[in-house]
């Protein structure tokens, strides 16, 4: 009997192990496609993201790759439902959490489930949530790596020599430091057309002396070929600090810009700006400070935008993207955190900057171009500089990257997709989201 009683206490015991491993099969199966959904939901959002900024009309016409955000919502909430139901999970719940009025960039999916052990059920549920993130390559890459086209903005003249503003400013500290030290610069060449160019590749059809037309640098305005000869070793020496670079090792004349190369901060059109496509003005040569900038920003802050811009040769419409995030051009925010003025400072940065009014728009957004360019500088990536500027230097140094905070994701993310909706090469990040499961 003794024997009886414990082979029958074995099987029971098998019996209960074995609900429970099906138990825990089930429910494994559950948050796996939990996960699954989740993970769908977001990489739909991430192909979406970018045709938030779109504008809603070019040209009195209506865009369709425009997406509200109501419509870019319902497509991340029906691709996470349907991926639950061809894994199984008929019932579901879809969240979109978002913050400071941010489209979400977060999918959190929520399954109730039993577990039955021995005949009683025990609730039990799965959840799983994933968001998009800047992509940490990304993050890492050059300033600036895209070629916008011809520039098309407005020019300033050295010497009778065409440029852009910036490039212009920039040359005028090199000329001074220059002359200083007893040498004269004299410009040869400076910005060159298309056309130019195909004129000078008839007469010299060598592609190592002159560039096939369409592919010199000259085009982007930001290029100077720069004499006599006496100055190429003033030049190799002290050219770097002012921002240019010698662009081919064989030739120690042609100097290009390089602290802010061909964004529509200075006036630069992609193609599809050209067309009305990218939500700014749309306009070329001739239309003054600001004619870059998206539509969306305020006509009195344009000018003042524009001149920091140009002063600290950062992207103007990534110094706008910033300012519509921060404060919604609002010059007398203030944050919980005790962020003031339009650009959100803090007291502490205020003072290392010299800022000594961050509720007056002008001295704000000259100070936060200038903490842009130093950020810039120092990280050499828009997303990292972006998140240094939210979290501070000292978190992305930490962390080696984009800090792990919710709050500086999401603004290094809406950012990019500002200026990726104004077809401004610097939000090309915005293309390259990653999708993750939220651990």
């Amino acid at each position: 009997m003794l024997l009886l009683g414990v082979l029958v206490a074995l099987l029971a015991g098998a019996v209960v192990l074995g609900e429970v491993g099906a138990a825990l099969a089930a429910h494994g199966d559950r948050q796996r496609a939990a996960d699954l959904a989740a993970l769908a939901g977001a990489r739909v959002l991430r192909e979406a993201y970018p045709r938030l900024f779109e504008p809603p009309e070019v040209r009195g016409v209506a865009n369709p790759r425009w997406l509200s955000r109501a419509r870019y919502e319902a497509l991340g909430r029906a691709a996470a439902l349907a991926t639950a139901r061809r894994n199984g999970v008929s019932a579901a719940r879809v969240e979109l959490p978002a913050s400071d009025g941010l489209p979400p960039t977060r999918v959190r999916l929520e399954v109730d489930g039993r577990l039955e052990l021995a005949g009683i059920g025990v609730p039990v549920g799965v959840a799983a949530e994933a968001e998009l993130l800047p992509d940490a390559s990304a993050a890492m890459a050059p300033v600036l790596s895209a070629n916008p086209g011809e520039y098309r903005g407005p020019f300033a003249t050295r010497q009778g020599k065409p440029m852009r503003p910036d490039v212009a400013l920039a040359f005028d500290r090199l000329a001074a430091a220059a002359r200083r030290d007893g040498v004269t610069l004299v410009i040869a060449s400076a910005f060159r057309s298309d056309a130019e160019q195909a004129v000078l590749f008839a007469r010299h059809p060598d592609p190592k002396w002159v560039a096939r037309p369409g592919t010199s640098l000259h085009r982007l305005g930001t290029e100077l070929d720069l004499g006599p000869e006496a100055a190429y070793g003033w030049l190799a020496r002290h050219a770097p600090r002012f921002g240019f670079r010698q662009r081919y090792s064989w030739e120690p004349w042609h100097w290009g810009f390089v602290r802010n190369p061909g964004s529509v901060s200075v006036g630069a059109v992609p193609r599809a700006a050209a067309t009305g496509h990218a939500g700014t003005t749309g306009r070329g040569e001739g239309q003054g400070p600001g004619s870059g900038l998206p539509a969306w920003v305020p006509p009195r802050f344009r000018p003042l935008i524009a001149r920091a811009a140009m002063r600290w040769s950062v992207s103007a419409a990534l110094l706008a993207a910033q300012l519509r995030q921060e404060s919604g051009f609002n010059p007398r925010a203030r944050s919980p955190a005790g962020a003031l003025g339009i650009a959100q400072f803090l007291p502490g940065t205020a003072r290392s900057l010299g800022l000594r009014d961050p509720f007056d728009p002008e001295q704000a957004i000259d100070a936060q171009a200038h903490l842009m360019r130093d950020l810039l500088r120092r990280f050499g990536a828009v997303a990292l500089a972006l998140a240094a500027y939210n979290a501070g230097p000292g978190a992305v140094e930490r962390y080696g990257g984009i800090p792990p905070f919710r709050e500086t994701r999401e603004y290094v993310v809406a950012i990019l997709g500002l200026l990726h909706g104004v077809a401004d090469p610097l939000g090309a990040g915005a293309t390259g989201l990653q999708v993750r499961l939220v651990a």
